[in-house]
């Protein structure tokens, strides 16, 4: 019976004339025996004529709440310290708060009417205000999950099953990417000094049962953003591609064998890790920006906050990324709501709104969708003088790629409990995401286990309203 296991002696006698030839072409074509170059989408042609390119999520781990952010509910002012309306709260799924007595909290934050439009955003966020005509606010979202684990993995993945595909590897494999250099869908996360930093997981950024070259890679905010992407000393550029020549030569005799998908994502891996050699450096070399594009972030870049990652974020977007979602983890407020908004806001109020800008100033902004949010809201009950997870009503803001600026889309009851106007759930979202970059949410499907899978399972609608 043949053996699987290529033997010594049989890897030498198919490697005398195999790998000499292939090191040939290597050398004559460096790109050809790349498995994907760069990987490409599986929706050709796209479904819709895309209004957008690609996507950057800033999104704010922790659940931001909506009442001291972006929807100011006067009636829940007015009503300060009285008891929540039993008719409001009966029978709702609450968490911490379950079985404590549920008392009205007021917005902790003045709002303001800014821009053209009169957005009304909070005080928080005053570089914010200067971008307002960009920004459309949705104060209807509404999630499935209560606590932050399974609520990350629904807004990321569109089910609580945890091991599904993100939907950022969703996009990379159904559209593709623009760079064969870089990865089609990067991460970046950052810490401020707020407090109240929330978990996440690298399950969130996970491929799930689409091949694994579609897994989002996780970028460093300080330091080499790879870790030994930088070839050892004494190794040069041809060495390192005869090493990985050799070991993709192997892989595929193994793969003849066995036809397991996960070699080509190994081949595919090994691909992109030689090039990034040559881009990441390239990436994080910012001796061309200006002076006024660093006053613009108020970060010199690479000290790991969130303006930086914003920074490095419309690089990756200029180079070719598809996905590009950056994490900011500090927004859990049980206890303190007053005190840790105003902090973690002014944590991102000016790299977000430089971001904004400078897509803008580059023409960018038109294709390319910028999305905020967390995974879930605050009640607009009191914890204490902090606010407990609140699925039934929350905000987001999109701008860019084909979104109508200068609008509020949706609206919470008076209490800013229950979403009741134009209700947008996860899945929704997902469906205009897609819909934006010209896929059809019900065409891009994977099959394994005997069904057809899809970011938005069973449902979702593009929501119409908000688009340009």
């Amino acid at each position: 019976m043949h053996s699987p296991d290529p033997t010594r002696r049989s890897f030498l006698g198919r490697s005398s004339l195999g790998l000499g030839a292939l090191g040939l072409t290597s050398l004559l074509s460096p790109g050809l025996f790349a498995a994907d170059k760069p990987l490409p989408g599986r929706i050709v042609p796209r479904h819709v004529a895309p209004k957008a390119k690609r996507v950057i999520y800033l999104y704010m781990a922790g659940g931001p709440s909506h009442l001291e952010t972006f929807d100011y509910r006067p009636v829940l002012a007015k009503r300060n310290g009285e008891p929540m309306p039993d008719s409001i709260t009966k029978g709702q799924p609450i968490a911490q708060l379950q079985g404590a007595k549920l008392t009205c909290l007021a917005p902790q934050h003045p709002f303001v009417k800014v821009g053209k439009s009169g957005q009304e955003i909070s005080s928080v966020f005053p570089n914010l205000h200067e971008v307002a005509d960009d920004l459309c606010i949705i104060r209807s979202m509404k999630t499935e999950a209560i606590n932050h684990d399974p609520a990350h993995t629904f807004m990321n993945t569109g089910t609580l099953i945890s091991g599904r595909p993100s939907m950022g590897s969703w996009f990379w494999y159904g559209l593709g990417a623009e760079s064969e250099d870089l990865p089609g869908f990067v991460v970046l996360t950052s810490t401020g000094n707020s407090g109240q930093m929330q978990p996440i997981a690298q399950r969130q950024w996970h491929s799930g049962f689409l091949p694994g070259q579609y897994q989002g890679v996780h970028f460093r905010s300080k330091g080499d953003a790879v870790l030994y992407v930088r070839s050892p000393e004494g190794v040069s550029d041809s060495r390192q591609r005869d090493v990985v020549d050799a070991a993709s030569s192997l892989d595929r005799m193994f793969d003849k064998a066995v036809r397991d998908p996960e070699i080509a994502a190994r081949i595919s891996q090994y691909e992109m890790a030689f090039r990034m050699q040559s881009s990441v450096p390239g990436l994080l070399d910012l001796k061309n920006e200006t002076k006024e594009t660093f006053d613009l972030y108020g970060t010199q870049g690479g000290d790991g906050s969130f303006a930086a990652n914003c920074l490095l974020a419309r690089r990756l977007a200029e180079r070719g990324s598809r996905f590009i979602q950056l994490y900011h983890r500090d927004w859990d407020h049980h206890g303190g709501v007053k005190n840790g908004i105003a902090g973690v806001a002014k944590e991102v109020d000016r790299g977000m709104a430089a971001l904004l800008k400078d897509l803008k100033r580059r023409d960018m902004l038109k294709d390319t969708l910028v999305i905020w949010g967390g995974e879930f809201g605050r009640t607009p009950m009191a914890q204490g003088n902090g606010r407990d997870h609140h699925i039934q009503g929350f905000s987001m803001w999109l701008a860019g790629g084909g979104i109508k600026g200068g609008i509020t889309h949706g609206s919470t009851d008076d209490f800013g409990y229950s979403a009741v106007e134009n209700v947008v759930t996860v899945h929704d979202l997902h469906a205009t995401m897609l819909h934006l970059l010209g896929v059809d949410h019900e065409r891009l499907t994977f099959r394994t286990q005997g069904r057809d899978f899809r970011l938005t399972d069973v449902s979702g609608q593009i929501v119409r309203g908000i688009l340009a």
